[in-house]
């Protein structure tokens, strides 16, 4: 018990470490372009390469998480790093910065372990805030964005990236010495749990959201040191220190958005994320001052902090089985948000002059979200009614205005025998046993018209002929013009003393 409740500590604290190493080239770029001469292509490709493999590693890291336990790929995934770590310390070229960074981006995919295994470990009511928690590990991120610059202006950018080797060693033992070697494993081949996930919607719109929550927290991360610099004229450690505090903001407001996805509607809570994020970009995509640049990044850092939560509430309610490999894709996903808004903008700015296209599209694809996270909020309310009907243990029949079956749910078919493939689009006369006359049927429909409603006892007829006596209530469902629409029927089967 004592290793189950040291999990999400050491879990959240292996992130903050590996998300410190992840941003090392961004939190660095403006010492180590004054030694190594990069063109502005090469300056966005060197900070964006480490998200690559950071993304794509996702999707097998929530895989092999699931089926070797977190203990094991935090400390092997710590001593892989050491190699890139230490080859960017004495990196001299561009080619050198690539290929260091491109391995980097292991430390980032490491976000799979913890959003699979942790969990494992508390009840389903509490998966967004645990997943908030440990997505505190993104503070990793401003540690190195505000530190890195004020040891650089110390001991020079190699000795500083060298700091970063003792770091991952540490990492490695505490995670051999008190991580969990007997974490639930799941052994489903990797082949068959993609086969039941990749064609549900609701992952890909997942993936989506959190391209675009995850993907800005990334892009703002690596793009704003460099950016501040050059077009505010701040000096380093003030472009450090800003990149900190959106990095904080966005970290540290990730629990209460899990917190929020397990209080409230989650769909709900997205579409304000969704709405401010579409604001905040055509608020940036104006080009304003600092002031007002400043407001808009902040408020991107508010809310996708608060996306991100929810994003990992959803997971594991929709996906409990295949949880390892759907936080992978979406994960992955997310990394790829951070990767090509950076590269986007600088394209963008090489073609225009400004950056206000690149900021437009990033309001766009809120607004696409946002009529997206509706869409799924309605389809949720449906699949519950229907989840409801089907569940009844009553009988439940819905017919249109003229009388033709639309709608049973499994009671129906139990009591008549009628499946549903059999008795849509039939009438309900297909059910009369003969036992009332036409004055009964004129009373109950005489009722229904004069008091809203009819119940009562009547004799009908099943599928194989077994005539019997159900106790049935009818109520007519009308529009906003108090015209019929519907004809809803709820039975039972009566017990005959």
């Amino acid at each position: 018990m004592k290793s189950k409740t040291l999990q999400l500590p050491l879990q959240t604290f292996s992130l903050i470490a590996a998300f410190m190493v992840w941003v090392i080239l961004s939190g660095l770029m403006p010492f180590i372009k004054a030694d190594i001469p990069l063109t502005g292509a090469q300056l966005a490709f060197v900070t964006a390469i480490p998200v690559v493999l950071g993304s794509i590693l996702r999707i097998p890291i929530g895989y092999w998480t699931n089926r070797f336990g977190a203990r094991k790929l935090f400390f092997i995934n710590s001593i892989v790093l050491l190699a890139p770590i230490y080859y960017i310390s004495i990196a001299n070229s561009f080619i050198d910065l690539f290929i260091g960074g491109l391995f980097l981006g292991i430390s980032g995919a490491l976000f799979s372990v913890g959003v699979t295994s942790l969990p494992k470990y508390y009840p389903k009511e509490r998966h967004g805030f645990v997943n908030g928690i440990y997505g505190v590990g993104n503070i990793g991120t401003a540690i190195t964005t505000f530190a890195a610059p004020v040891l650089a202006n110390q001991f020079g950018w190699e000795r500083t990236v060298q700091f970063y080797l003792v770091l991952m060693i540490f990492i490695a033992l505490l995670n051999f010495l008190f991580g969990d070697k007997n974490e639930p494993k799941v052994v489903t081949p990797l082949k068959e749990q993609l086969k039941t996930v990749y064609k549900n919607e609701k992952l890909w719109f997942l993936s989506l959201f959190y391209f675009l929550t995850f993907g800005a927290f990334v892009a703002f991360t690596i793009y704003l040191p460099n950016f501040l610099v050059v077009h505010f004229d701040l000096d380093k450690v003030d472009a450090g220190l800003r990149t900190a505090g959106f990095i904080a903001i966005a970290t540290f407001i990730r629990p209460v958005g899990g917190w929020l996805g397990d209080r409230f509607n989650s769909f709900k809570v997205l579409m304000i994320v969704f709405a401010a994020l579409t604001l905040s970009g055509i608020i940036l995509a104006f080009n304003p001052g600092l002031t007002w640049y400043s407001f808009g990044c902040l408020t991107i850092a508010l809310f996708a902090g608060i996306g991100n939560g929810v994003v990992f509430k959803l997971v594991p309610m929709y996906f409990s089985k295949q949880a390892g490999i759907v936080n992978g894709i979406v994960a992955a996903m997310g990394g790829l948000g951070g990767f090509f808004p950076p590269l986007l903008l600088t394209f963008l700015f090489n073609l225009t002059g400004h950056y206000a296209i690149g900021f437009m599209a990033l309001s766009q694809v809120a607004l696409a979200c946002f009529i997206i996270v509706i869409w799924m909020y309605y389809q949720e309310q449906l699949e519950q009614a229907k989840k409801i009907i089907d569940y009844t243990v009553e009988g439940i029949m819905v017919t249109d205005a003229k009388g033709n079956i639309q709608k049973v749910n499994p009671a129906f078919t139990t009591i008549t025998g009628y499946t549903e493939a059999e008795i849509i689009g039939q009438s309900p006369r297909i059910l009369k046993s003969g036992k009332q006359d036409k004055h009964f049927y004129e009373e109950m429909w005489e009722s229904i018209r004069e008091n809203g409603s009819w119940q009562g006892e009547i004799w009908n007829k099943k599928k194989n002929g077994e005539i019997y006596l159900e106790r049935l209530s009818i109520s007519p469902i009308k529009n906003e013009s108090e015209q019929v629409r519907y004809y809803v029927g709820i039975f039972n089967e009566a017990k005959i003393d």
